[in-house]
């Protein structure tokens, strides 16, 4: 999910994982290459991932990372 808001990139992924977060969410967003079409923008971009467990119904991951301009 990709939101701009306020001057700013926000780029959201979620997955669910079986039991324990994995990192996987934020590695998506960084190996599918998902922040390169607003790199131009010149805004910081901020990369969330998010976990979610299968089991538990709930967030168990949440990793942010902010790409400056």
């Amino acid at each position: 999910m990709s939101v701009l808001f306020a001057g700013q990139v926000f780029l959201f992924e979620f997955n669910v994982v079986e039991l324990a977060p994995q990192g996987w969410a934020l590695q998506q967003i960084k190996t599918m290459g998902y922040a390169d079409k607003y790199q131009s923008r010149g805004e910081p971009i901020h990369l969330v991932g998010v976990e979610f467990s299968k089991a538990s119904r709930n967030i168990v991951g949440f990793e942010v990372e902010t790409i400056s301009p």
